[in-house]
Parts: C-alpha cells; structure tokens; sequence
C-alpha cells in the first residue's frame, strides 16, 4: 500500500471507548496454570475420580455394607452375582434307618433308586444287592458319559444303601455306583443316576438367620430367600463386595503409604546429594547404587524372620519396610538430577549472596521447584506399590489368609477359576483400574506441571 494515498483523515482517533476491544487475561500462579492444564485433560479428570470411588469404595463402603467379611454363609458358598436364592423350609434333619426304609420315590431301571427326595440335608440312595457283593460308589458335578470319569469316590461298600451328607449344594450331581470282583478291582458294571439336589433349612436355622420371626410363621415347604450377596461368595461363603472393601483397605494402604514414606526418603537423599555435589554427591549415589542391586525377594524373606512372621500369617509390615528400605533410589536419583540442575539457576546464586543458609535455599527454592517431578513420581510408584503388594500376596508371602487383600484374593480365586471365576475377576479387575487410574493421573500430572510443554498450546 502506498503512502501517498494517505490523509490527514486517516490519522483521526477512534470514536468512544476501545476498553470494549481490550483482550486481557488474568495473570496465573505456577499452580493454578497446572490445575486449569490437568482439567483440560478429560483421561486425567476421569481418572481422579475413579480414584476419588476407589476411596470411597473402600472407606465409606464398610459403613453402608456392613457385613462382616469373615462370617460365612455356609448355605450360599461359591455362588456368583445373580444366583438363586431361594430356599424351601423343610423339617429338621432326622436319622435314617434304612432297614424300616419301604417307600421309593424314585427308581430307575439299572437299579440305583432315590428313597427320598435328594436335599442338601442328605441324598440317600438304595440298590439291589446279592450276597458277597461289593460296589464302590462315586459322585460327579459333570456327567460320566461325557468326562470320562466317575468323579469323586464316596466309599467302598458291602451294603445296599447309602447315605450322602458330604458337601452338598443345590445343583445337580451324578452318582454312580460300581460293582468290584473278589479281588477289590472294578468290573464293567457301572449304574448311574442323575439326582437333582434341592435347598432346603429347617424352621429353627431360619429363625436364626431372620428369615421367618416364630415358629408359628413357619409352613414347611414354604420358600424364602436367603441373604442377599451382590458380588456373590467365595469358596467359603464369605461375601465378596464385603471382602472387597475390607481388602481394599490393605492394598490401598500398602500402595499410597509405602510410596509415601520411601518417595519422601529420596527426595531429602537425592536433594542433599544433589546440593553439596563433588565427592559427596558420588558417594552417595554409589551407595544408592549399592541399594538397587540388593534383591527384594531376600530382604523381605528376611524382614519375615526378623519380626517374627511364620508361615501362613500376614507380613504387611515386612513388606512396608522393604519397600521403604530398598525403593528409594530411583525418586533420589530423579530428585538429584533437578537439583544439579537448579542450583546453577540466577536466583539459587543470588540466594547465597544474601546469606541464605543451605537449609533455606534448598527448602525455599530448589524443593519447591522439584515439586512437580516429585508428585509425577509418587503417582507412578503407587501402581507399582499396589502391584507389588499384589504380587507379595498372590504368591504366599505378604497378606495371607484369613487378611482380605486384592493380592491374596486373587491368589485365592485362581484355585478355582474355572468353576467359580467371580472370585478372582473381581479383585484382579480392582488391581487394574487402580493402576491404570494412577498411571493415567501420572500422565496427566507430567503434562501440567512439565512448563516445556505450555508453548506447545
């Protein structure tokens, strides 16, 4: 454009107030710009508050299911989310005489009969005998036919009746019944009969359990609904949701004190190393060194010994104090770094010439500015602390039973995953959302608080 297109007209001030044009931003603190960066980050916000219910979960739960994680339901074990809880009232349990037995209620034509209806009080089965024979007697949860096998031997007998009071749930179970020669082996001979177990409990187990208030409420045959489990039962009856919660506690515990505590330990290690520098910071850092290469696996064995902890019994706090003791070089080391870094910063330097004693400048200015690779470190070390724990746990050497931890649930539910999976899906799903909600926080934390990254928007 050429200048000498211009006029006096052109040069004319603007008409009314410009303040309405104005584009001003307030002025943010090193924090507050971190706080607004963390809550533009929708996978850091999510992941708080999955933290924020994990908490809850674990600390205002037990307040609003308050179920005692170590009573057992002993009509309810192993049953998943969902399950039937249905139960018929039925008259106390009463001895059987098979010999005055004269009713069959259920016959079949290989000979195995029923001689009453199969209930998780008794199965109680009859068969014809000659004299001299000998039948061993099975029962399986999965038919013969197709496993290819009788299933659990129940006893070796010379009569021709039996009475079944082991373990019984509702469900259906296969008995099979075997004849043996006169050398004890089993011949080709085999009977089996499909029986269908129903729950039952008598009037006096339902008025300790509050189904029903009197006797004179009781109908026998009447149908009433056992306790209530939302996240089902484990292998002993115990609730899950309850165990979970209480189990919680421990991991959660185990994962953000330990961190804590070791996490706080480097930090006042690597900042005085990092500080006085030369021959010092060398030496020690070779004994951070000389602390990595020492194996956990022993120096928890040997906490174990140390505090008195035997077999089978719960090593929570040897395993706080390895992690404390043997952890703590890598946030020293990442704390080191920073302050080799700052200490040759403008102002450190002016610090000094004032007569700033070392605690104050190390405390006032170089800490503070360490502040955020500290928090970015914590929140990757609590995963790690929780997996550990977990780890500890699973293989028999940090909770154990009856101690409810997500570790030692896992450990527990995989001796029976295929037939009961709840029992170990849900603890196992709590150790990886808490994990993965720390890592994602830990993610979120480095972006916001790293100010390399703020001319990047």
């Amino acid at each position: 454009m050429s200048t000498s297109h211009l006029t006096p007209a052109d040069f004319q001030p603007l008409q009314g107030s410009v303040s309405g044009q104005q584009i001003s931003r307030p002025s943010l603190s090193y924090w507050a710009d971190a706080w607004r960066r963390l809550q533009d980050n929708p996978r850091a916000m999510a992941s708080m508050g999955l933290i924020a219910f994990l908490l809850a979960f674990v600390s205002v739960g037990p307040y609003l299911w308050q179920v005692d994680p170590s009573v057992q339901d002993l009509d309810q074990i192993g049953i998943g989310p969902g399950a039937d809880r249905s139960v018929t009232l039925a008259p106390p349990f009463q001895p059987w005489l098979p010999e005055q037995q004269s009713t069959i209620l259920a016959d079949n034509a290989m000979g195995l009969t029923l001689t009453m209806p199969a209930t998780t009080q008794a199965v109680r089965l009859m068969w014809a005998r000659a004299d001299g024979e000998r039948y061993r007697l099975y029962r399986n949860l999965f038919d013969p036919s197709d496993t290819g096998s009788f299933g659990l031997p129940l006893a070796e007998l010379d009569r021709s009746y039996f009475e079944d009071r082991l373990d019984l749930q509702a469900g259906t179970y296969f008995y099979s019944l075997v004849m043996l020669d006169a050398n004890g082996a089993e011949t080709a001979t085999a009977i089996t009969q499909t029986v269908n177990v129903t729950r039952v409990i008598s009037v006096a187990e339902a008025i300790e359990r509050g189904l029903i208030k009197t006797e004179a409420e009781a109908q026998l045959g009447q149908e009433l609904k056992l306790a209530w489990h939302p996240l089902g039962t484990d292998y002993l009856g115990r609730d899950m949701l309850a165990r979970l919660m209480y189990g919680g506690q421990v991991s959660l515990f185990i994962g953000i004190f330990a961190p804590l505590a070791f996490v706080l330990l480097g930090v006042i290690y690597g900042s005085v190393a990092g500080f006085l520098g030369g021959a010092t910071d060398q030496a020690m850092m070779r004994f951070a060194d000389f602390v990595v290469a020492l194996p956990f696996l022993l120096f928890m064995i040997l906490f174990k010994v140390i505090f008195g902890i035997g077999p089978g019994e719960s090593g929570i706090w040897p395993m706080l104090v390895a992690m404390i003791i043997l952890l703590w070089p890598a946030p020293a080391r990442l704390v080191r770094g920073q302050i080799l870094q700052i200490r040759e910063e403008g102002y450190v330097s002016a610090s000094r010439l004032l007569g700033g004693t070392t605690s104050y400048v190390v405390g006032r200015h170089m800490l503070p500015n360490t502040l955020g690779v500290i928090l970015v470190t914590m929140t990757f070390q609590v995963p790690s602390a929780i997996f550990t724990e977990a780890f500890l746990s699973f293989i028999g050497m940090g909770v154990a039973p009856p101690t409810p931890s997500w570790g030692a649930m896992c450990n527990e539910g995989i001796k029976s995953m295929l037939t009961r999976p709840h029992e170990l899906m849900f603890p196992a799903l709590l150790i990886s959302i808490t994990v993965l909600a720390f890592n994602l926080l830990g993610d979120g934390l480095r972006d916001a608080l790293d100010a390399r990254m703020r001319g990047t928007e």
